[in-house]
């Protein structure tokens, strides 16, 4: 008797232990924030193939609107960053595996990357938009009746102009984004309907166009990615944002990268 009862007092000594552990984990967890703070320094994955967000300038450093964020939220946080060059596809577990701290990749917020990893709020945005010279009056998407304007064909934004252009616009499909910006860069259309990125990397090929955002087709702004438990990081990260969307910061380098402020960014 007096045996199982030792027993029994070890075993629950044992649960009580196991509990306390699991109740105090995600508070040890939680290292990013005070080890970049001890360390003064912070990784941070970045994109270096998705222009005008992030790509190799001709000094061969990365360069771009998430390239600017991940070295702002550094200077704020008063460390050195370290960019981390990422793909849509590893970005995600460099994070989990602790190879960055943060993920600033025009990383969209879905409920299937929720369950692995948590975001911040929105710091810039990523949007569908039509495009086209400078000197072309382009105020509403009345102004498209009688012009010429390349799509993708059943892309997102062949979807949404089909819905707001007026009848007498001519709009013209093509199978893919090259052909699709090759006809708007060889002067067969009039305006483009297009990603962000591919019309920042066709701004940045061909600045003789004098080619600039007009109008919004749709909006699906960008997060920053932190790892689950990271709170505290994650907390500091969006007093930054806070702050950078108060001063105009946010609108600063939506403006340098995108030809548009950052807009009204969801938290």
């Amino acid at each position: 008797m007096l045996l199982r009862r030792f027993a029994v007092r070890n075993l629950l000594a044992a649960s009580a232990a196991i509990a306390a552990t699991a109740l105090l984990s995600p508070a040890s967890a939680q290292t990013a924030l005070d080890d970049a703070l001890k360390d003064k320094k912070i990784a941070i994955a970045i994109p270096t193939d998705f222009p005008p967000y992030g790509m190799v300038g001709t000094d061969l450093k990365p360069q771009g609107l998430d390239i600017d964020m991940a070295n702002y939220i550094g200077q704020k946080l008063g460390v050195a960053v370290e960019l981390v060059p990422v793909t849509s596809a590893n970005r995600i577990p460099f994070l989990q595996t602790k190879k960055a701290a943060l993920v600033i990749s025009t990383l969209g917020k879905n409920p299937d990357r929720e369950k692995v990893i948590d975001f911040t709020a929105a710091y810039s945005p990523f949007f569908q938009a039509v495009f086209s010279a400078k000197t072309m009056n382009l105020k509403s998407f009345a102004d498209l009746a009688g012009k010429t304007v390349a799509v993708t064909r059943g892309a997102i934004e062949d979807q949404e102009l089909t819905k707001v252009a007026p009848a007498s616009a001519d709009i013209k499909r093509f199978e893919d984004n090259n052909a699709t910006v090759a006809a708007f860069v060889s002067g067969q259309v009039q305006a483009v309907a297009t990603g962000a990125s591919v019309a920042g990397n066709m701004m940045a090929r061909n600045p003789n166009l004098s080619a600039e955002y007009k109008l919004l087709l749709k909006d699906s702004p960008n997060f920053i990615g932190v790892a689950k438990g990271e709170d505290k990081l994650r907390a500091r990260v969006n007093d930054i944002i806070a702050e950078a969307k108060k001063s105009g910061d946010l609108d600063k380098m939506a403006m340098k990268w995108l030809g548009r402020p950052a807009g009204d960014l969801p938290n």
